[in-house]
C-alpha cells in the first residue's frame, strides 16, 4: 500500500516534482531530525511513516485553524513546508491505531480547512461574485478609487510573457487587492506611478495612467481577490545613438514592468462601461478584434465563458472569435490558455492571428489586424447584421482600414455605411477601446 503526505500543501506554497520523490535512507534520516527527531539513526520505514503522518496531522490541523484568520498562519506554513518534504511511500500494510489516528486526524482537519473556504479555486464555482441576476449591470462598481486616494495593491508576481524574438517587453502582473476592489471584465485601472513631475514651477504626481484589466473579476487566482494587468514596456529607440533613451521611456509602463513581489502599486478605478459584456442573450455572437496588449479584456472575456465555473459559461451557447494582431510568433499573448478554450470549445470560440512580420496579406504586403478581419469580410458583416457585437481595442491606426472593410462589403450588399454602422452603435454592437 502506497501513502503519500502531502498536507494541502500545494494550496499554500510553491514546490516541485522532486520534493514527492521517495528519499534515500539517509536523506530521510536528516529530514526527520529537521523536523525534530531525537535520533539520528536509521528507522523503518514503517516508524517515519507513522511520525511524519503525525507532523502532517498536526500542520495540517494548524493550517485549517489558520484559515480563519489565527495567528497560527505563519507556523502552519512553515510546518507544512517541512512535513512535504518528509513525503514518504511505504510499501508494507500498516495497520495500527497510531496510524489511523494520524489518518483520522489529517481528514478532519482538510475537512474543517475546506469548512472555513479554504478549498482550492479549481473545486470553487466562480458565482460569489455575481450579480442577481448574473447579467445585471446596474451594480458595475466605478470610481471606487480616486487619484487623491488610491488603492495600494500589492505586487503578487511580475513575469515576462513574450519569447525572445518579440518586438519589445510585455508583462503580465498580478496584484492583490485583499478583495477590496471589485471590478468587471472589460474595465480599467488607473496607476498612479511614484514620483512626481514638474508642473507650472511645481512638482505633482503623475497623473494616471489607464491599463485594462486582463483578468476576470475573479483573478488569476480565482479567488476574487486579485486583478491583472497586461503591460508592454514603453521604450525609445534613438537612431543618432543606436540605443534606449532612458530620458524617454514611458514612466509607468517601466515602473510596472519592474515591480517585485511585495512592492506596492497605487491603484484608481476601476473606470469604464464601454467593454463590458451584453450576457442577458446567452446565444450573443462576440467579435473582438486587438492588437498587442489590447487583449486584455478579451482574456478576462474568454476565461469568464470557456475556462471559469461561471453562470454566464454555463449559459453561453454563443461564439466568442478573437482576431489579434503581433508582429511575429514570440509576441503571441496568452496564446496557450486561447489554444485550450478553441481545443475545449471549438463550436464556441474562433482564433484568427494577423503576424505583420510572419504572415502577407492578399496583396502581398504584411499581414496587418485589418487584414485579418479582411479574409472574412462577408462573414463578418452578416454576423453583425445578425446582432453580433463586435469590440476593438488596441493601436487606434487599426480603424481606418476596419472602416474601409466594412464599407466595401456594405457597398456591394446596396446599403448607406454611415447608416448601416449609425445602427450598430445604436443597438449597442459597436464598441470601441484605442489608443
Amino acid at each position: 500500500m502506497k501513502i503519500v503526505s502531502v498536507a494541502l500543501a500545494a494550496l499554500l506554497l510553491p514546490y516541485d516534482a522532486s520534493a514527492f520523490a521517495p528519499p534515500s535512507a539517509p536523506q530521510m534520516n536528516r529530514d526527520l531530525v529537521g523536523l525534530g527527531a531525537k535520533s539520528s539513526k536509521p528507522q523503518s520505514k514503517r516508524k517515519i511513516a507513522l511520525k511524519t503522518l503525525g507532523k502532517v496531522a498536526g500542520a495540517v490541523s494548524t493550517v485549517a485553524f489558520a484559515a480563519t484568520g489565527a495567528p497560527p498562519a505563519a507556523f502552519a506554513a512553515r510546518k507544512v513546508a517541512e512535513v512535504v518534504e518528509v513525503a514518504e511511500v511505504v510499501n508494507t500494510a500498516i495497520e495500527t491505531k497510531q496510524l489511523i489516528g494520524a489518518g483520522v486526524g489529517i481528514l478532519a482537519a482538510a475537512a474543517a480547512f475546506k469548512s472555513f473556504g479554504g478549498e482550492s479555486s479549481a473545486e470553487q464555482k466562480q458565482d460569489f461574485l455575481e450579480a442577481t441576476p448574473y447579467y445585471d449591470q446596474s451594480t458595475v462598481p466605478t470610481n471606487t478609487y480616486k487619484p487623491k486616494t488610491p488603492y495600494a495593491a500589492k505586487v503578487v508576481s511580475t513575469k515576462r510573457i513574450v519569447g525572445p524574438k518579440a518586438t519589445g517587453e510585455t508583462c503580465h502582473i498580478v496584484m492583490d487587492h485583499k478583495g477590496e476592489f471589485p471590478y468587471w471584465e472589460g474595465q480599467s485601472w488607473g496607476v498612479v506611478p511614484p514620483g512626481t513631475v514638474e508642473k507650472n514651477g511645481k512638482q505633482k504626481p503623475h497623473a494616471v495612467r489607464l491599463y485594462s484589466i486582463a483578468s476576470t473579476r475573479y483573478g488569476d487566482d480565482m479567488t476574487g481577490k486579485t486583478g491583472s494587468l497586461c503591460v508592454r514596456r514603453a521604450t525609445y529607440w534613438d537612431p543618432e545613438t543606436k540605443a534606449d533613451d532612458p530620458a524617454k521611456k514611458g514612466i509607468c509602463s517601466n515602473f510596472l514592468c519592474d515591480t517585485k513581489t511585495g512592492d506596492t502599486v497605487n491603484l484608481t478605478g476601476p473606470v469604464g462601461k464601454v467593454m463590458l459584456l451584453p450576457e442577458e442573450d446567452p446565444t450573443k455572437n462576440y467579435i473582438m478584434v486587438a492588437t498587442g496588449t489590447g487583449i486584455a479584456p478579451y482574456r478576462g472575456f474568454i476565461r469568464r465563458l470557456f475556462t471559469e465555473d461561471t453562470p454566464a459559461a454555463k449559459a453561453y451557447k454563443g461564439q466568442a472569435w478573437l482576431f489579434l494582431g503581433v508582429a511575429n510568433s514570440d509576441a503571441l499573448l496568452y496564446d496557450d490558455e486561447f489554444q485550450a478554450a478553441k481545443a475545449k470549445y471549438p463550436d464556441n470560440f474562433r482564433l484568427d492571428y494577423a503576424l505583420s512580420r510572419e504572415q502577407s496579406n492578399k496583396s502581398g504586403g504584411k499581414m496587418y489586424i485589418q487584414d485579418k478581419v479582411e479574409e472574412y469580410a462577408d462573414e463578418v458583416f452578416t454576423k453583425l447584421e445578425n446582432g453580433a457585437v463586435i469590440y476593438f481595442c488596441g493601436l487606434k491606426g487599426m480603424m481606418p482600414g476596419i472602416d474601409d472593410m466594412l464599407k466595401k462589403v456594405a457597398d456591394k450588399k446596396g446599403l448607406d455605411y454611415a447608416v448601416w454602422s449609425k445602427a450598430l452603435k445604436k443597438n449597442k454592437q459597436w464598441h470601441v477601446e484605442v489608443y
